[in-house]
């Protein structure tokens, strides 16, 4: 059985020793609320290093899924599209993991501490956009001493972007009328403005925004009928086409004469991709074309606009190229399919035998599209020598024709030898039918026009830049999953011709349409076409 210790009474000790053991317990107990505070401190830096693991654990994953999509293996990429797509949802998740980590945290938020370039200005807003400027004053200028007024001695200001939704309005024109009060004269009233669409209720502004909505947003009638009807307007779907279709009827003329400019250059592009239509006769889609031709010059420093012309058709084969490029002479940069080999021979109609320059990022395609899981040597040689030839367009990019053609036949044209000599020993150990024999076999059948860039400085090794501009025309396919008519897909190519050339020159589609469509209800000549032209626009402030 345990004794209790003996209670220590601290009057029975001298006074001495009564402050010094008092002193002694003051100082434990001192000692034990800080090893309190300690062990709070500790438990708190503890979960917030829990915090901060699971915190980057999850951007860790985030950033894997990141790399997965853009640079996994062949079955796991995914198209520029959907990559997109992807980047946008990674990003949203990531921001909103961010945020939750600094209200965690109660950190300052990262645009907070982001320091403004002083030069740059307030984030570096346009100019010309609107500004709405709100003046926040204190309570009271009465100063604190008792001397009166406070006086202004400078001032913060911080600007934000806002958006005010699209509204529609309802413009109204009156126009009076007058007459002799003794009835002697006739009547007197204003002409009206002259419209597009005579007696029609759309303004020309309105007609360029649905087009640009539809060709260049990617939204369907149907979709802006739904809009429209949010906002209490009712706007039957075909009523849009009517005004879509009256519109591209105006612009067919000045869609021609960029055609007719873009084939007097020396050097084009040619593209093809699939615009399905309905067959109303099947009750089902048949596939039409929509054939590009394209101009840009801008690799080589070349005097002429860039710029675009789609034209529909209803098939694929060479005929409808052989058609559209009728008055053309020159080079053709095109892909490998085997319908442009029509143009390059003598019988061609239209003109004199083109010259094809083919695109070794299809090459490059190929011997991606041949490499086996496991990888192939034979395919890294050949991706690691045709990087070696883009190295050098990296370094004349923007030069003159003479320069460029100079460096190729100095570097490129040694290498493009061996490589032809080293794809050569490679088929010769490889069967024709396996895949990688295959797409050996592809380049060397268009050696030739993948030979042309080096002995012309003004062509590029690919045809990069009109799948580019194809690439608008997919996401508008996806969207209205199909054309309802052959007609339609004339209009298509016609409206997306002067809506992707003003984006090649830097021009706002819409201000551009806008402008377009009320010179020519204003009745502007046909001889000075050409100043309605998408690079020949020059916005109004």
């Amino acid at each position: 059985m345990s004794q209790a210790l003996p209670t220590l009474d601290l009057k029975t000790l001298s006074p001495d020793l009564r402050a010094a053991v008092e002193a002694h317990v003051a100082a434990f107990a001192i000692q034990a609320r800080e090893l309190d505070a300690e062990r709070v401190a500790r438990a708190h830096l503890e979960a917030e290093m829990q915090e901060l693991a699971a915190h980057n654990e999850r951007l860790e994953h985030l950033v894997r899924e990141l790399q997965r999509a853009r640079f996994g293996r062949r079955s796991e990429k995914l198209n520029p599209d959907q990559l997109a797509l992807t980047f946008e949802d990674l990003e949203i998740v990531i921001g909103e993991a961010q945020e939750a980590h600094d209200r965690a945290s109660n950190a300052e938020p990262r645009a907070a501490k982001q320091k403004r370039s002083k030069a740059a200005g307030p984030r570096s807003l346009p100019k010309d956009l609107p500004r709405v400027e709100t003046v926040i004053e204190p309570d009271s200028l009465a100063c604190p001493c008792g001397c009166g007024d406070m006086v202004k001695i400078g001032e913060d200001v911080s600007e934000r972007l806002d958006i005010v939704p699209a509204q529609l309005r309802v413009l109204v024109t009156v126009r009076p009328k007058y007459a002799c009060p003794k009835g002697r004269a006739g009547v007197a009233q204003a002409k009206a403005k002259p419209r597009l669409i005579e007696g029609g209720l759309p303004t020309e502004a309105l007609i360029a925004h649905i087009m640009v909505a539809k060709y260049s947003e990617h939204m369907p009638l149907y979709r802006q009928w739904q809009v429209f009807k949010r906002s209490g307007v009712i706007l039957d779907r075909s009523i849009l086409a009517d005004w879509v279709g009256r519109a591209s009827f105006h612009l067919a003329p000045i869609v021609e004469r960029m055609a007719e400019l873009i084939k007097q250059s020396g050097k084009l592009f040619m593209d093809e991709t699939t615009a399905p239509v309905l067959d109303p006769g099947r009750g089902r889609t048949k596939t039409g074309y929509l054939w590009a031709l394209a101009r840009d010059d801008r690799p080589w420093g070349g005097a002429d606009p860039p710029g675009v012309v789609f034209h529909y058709a209803p098939g694929r084969g060479g005929i409808h190229a052989e058609r559209i490029l009728d008055g053309f002479d020159g080079v053709l940069q095109v892909d490998g399919y085997s319908g442009y080999r029509r143009l390059a021979q003598a019988e061609r109609c239209g003109g004199d035998p083109l010259v094809l320059a083919h695109c070794w990022s299809h090459a490059r395609r190929e011997i991606i599209k041949a490499t086996p899981k496991k990888g192939s040597p034979i395919a890294d040689e050949i991706l690691k020598r045709i990087a070696s030839l883009y190295a050098i367009e990296k370094d004349i990019r923007g030069q003159d024709p003479q320069h460029r053609h100079a460096v190729r036949q100095a570097r490129s044209r040694p290498l493009v030898e061996t490589l032809q000599a080293w794809i050569g020993a490679q088929r010769a150990r490889l069967s024709r039918k396996s895949p990688m024999g295959t797409a050996l076999a592809y380049m060397a059948n268009h050696w030739a026009g993948l030979c042309v860039f080096l002995d012309d400085g003004r062509v590029e090794m690919d045809t990069n830049p009109v799948e580019n501009l194809i690439r608008p025309l997919t996401l508008n396919r996806k969207n209205a999953l199909f054309c309802g008519h052959d007609e339609g897909g004339v209009s298509w190519g016609r409206i997306a011709s002067l809506i992707e050339t003003c984006k090649l020159n830097n021009i706002d589609p819409y201000a551009y349409l806008r402008a377009t469509l009320e010179a020519l209800a204003a009745g502007h000549p046909q001889s000075r076409l050409d100043e309605l032209l998408p690079w020949s626009f020059t916005p109004q402030a």
